[in-house]
Order: structure tokens, then sequence, then C-alpha cells
């Protein structure tokens, strides 16, 4: 008993030692270079303040800046821009340093006028699909996309999610925006949280599918040959199985969407609509599209 005593004080010791070399070791850190160093400060100001393009972004799409560039020609100053969007003149040198931002993210590009020498902003293909109130076959505009994942809900959502990882909850878990508003996203229940954001995100969710549908029908239209039926689901009000339709006609085209979107849908016999939940049931058909 006493050897065995013995044994076991031994190994608490050299456990004991064993956590106090760990510590000590936790203790330092490998340094970086300086430019390492350097390098690693700009990073982490980048990310840290990264949001604010965001909130950038945000901002010009309500103000339908690329809108109003479009509309004034594709080119415009500063104080255009402040005239087109009546804004105060006090203002000014605040949204130049909004558009700085949106210019060194890419959402614009900007020219110098060789007379004046005044910069001009222009639109990137990126801003080009926020311009909003254009009606062309493949132009849908992702203002409401933008503005759906830049709410005041999303991102408190968001804000939350080192709290929302520390809570021990019982399967199935819950997103974090579920969690915090207790209701789920495109949901028949998110309209009792706010019909403004019910709508916006649901609009949103419409551009973004439809988005670049013209362009898989010109390089990928293939996949599409042979077919003779096909269930879009969640494919909102149609607009890209109209775009298959016009392109094969021969193909059925069923659209499945919650009840709340079919409700809204237009009944012209072009496209056949079914309210539901993909979840549960899919129309039968010889192919199922998914937009993700």
């Amino acid at each position: 008993s006493k050897q065995h005593n013995q044994s076991h004080s031994l190994h608490i010791i050299e456990q004991r030692k064993g956590e106090r070399a760990m510590a000590a070791q936790a203790e330092t850190i490998e340094v970086p270079s300086d430019a390492e160093l350097l390098q690693a400060q700009a990073d982490l100001w980048r990310h840290s303040l990264y949001y604010l393009t965001s909130m950038a972004l945000r901002c010009a799409v309500e103000h339908e800046i690329p809108t109003a560039i479009h509309r004034l020609g594709g080119l415009a100053s500063l104080p255009d821009l402040m005239t087109a969007l009546s804004l105060p003149s006090v203002k000014m040198p605040f949204l130049g340093r909004v558009m700085r931002v949106l210019v060194n993210s890419g959402v614009f590009a900007t020219d110098n006028d060789s007379e004046s020498g005044v910069e001009l902003y222009r639109l990137t293909p990126l801003s080009r699909v926020l311009v909003h109130g254009v009606v062309a076959d493949e132009h849908h505009s992702q203002k409401y996309f933008v503005l759906g994942v830049t709410s005041p809900h999303y991102t408190e959502a968001a804000l939350g999610l080192a709290d929302w990882f520390k809570k021990d909850t019982e399967p199935p878990v819950q997103s974090p925006f579920e969690e915090k508003f207790g209701v789920p996203l495109f949901d028949e229940k998110t309209a009792l949280l706010d019909e403004e954001l019910d709508a916006v995100v649901n609009k949103g969710l419409a551009a973004h599918d439809n988005l670049g549908i013209a362009t898989i029908l010109r390089e990928c239209g293939d996949i599409f040959k042979g077919l003779e039926s096909l269930t879009d689901c969640c494919g909102g009000d149609g607009t890209t199985a109209r775009a298959l339709v016009k392109a094969y006609p021969h193909i059925k085209c069923t659209v499945l969407d919650l009840p709340k979107v079919i409700d809204k849908a237009p009944t012209d016999g072009v496209i056949n609509y079914v309210a539901g939940d993909l979840f549960h049931t899919v129309p039968p058909s010889q192919a199922v599209m998914l937009k993700v």
C-alpha cells in the first residue's frame, strides 16, 4: 500500500510538472517579423472594418445611386449625384467618402474628365445589376437582395453569433436568426415578425434566382434537351420557368413554391403553379431544378 501511495504521488508530481511546462509554453508566442506585423495590422483593419463596405453598399442601394448614374448617361460627378439624389450640399464630402469605399471594393469605377479634371463615377458589372426600374429580358435588379442581407434583423442575428455557439440546445438546432427572432426566414411565419422584411427577402430571393438564367440557357442549354417536363422548386413568380419555356416550348414547366408566393403568381396557362413545400412533396416530372 505504501509503495502504491508513493507511485501515485510521483504520478501527480510528474503531471503537475507537465502542466507547468505547458503553462510556461502558453505564455510565450512567436513574434512576427516587421513585415508580417505590418501586413497583419493591415489585414486586421480590413477584416474588422469590412462591414462598413456592406453598409456603404446598402446606403448606395437605398439612394439608388447605380440607377442615378445610369440615368445620367453612365458617368456622373459627385455634384451630379448630389443634385440627382436631392441631398443636402453639406453632405457632399461624406458622399465622396462612401463612393471612395465603393470604388475601392469594385462596386463603381472612376474616370477623369479630360477637360475639367473632375472625377467621374461609372458603373461596373456589379453595380449594373443594382440598377433598378429598368425593364429588360435579362436584367433582374439585385436591389432587394442587398437590402435583405444587410437588414437590421440579419445584422442583429449575426452580432449574436458568439452567444449562439455557447448555448447547448437540443436537435434540431435553430439558426441564429430563428433563435433570435422566433421565426425562420422564407417561411409563412416570417411576415408575423416583420411584413416589410418578409417582402424584401422574398423579392431578393426571386431576383437572385433569376439572375443569369439567360446565360445558363445559352451556355448550358444542352442539359435541357430531351426533357419533356421540369419542376422548378422555389420558382417564385415563374420568371426562370418562363425563360426556359421560351427557349424550349415543348417542356412542360411546373413551379413549386409556398402558398403566399403562388397566390400572387400570374395565371395565364404558360406555367403550372403548385403551392407546397419541397421538403414534403415535389410534383412529379422528369427533372427537378434547385437554384442556390
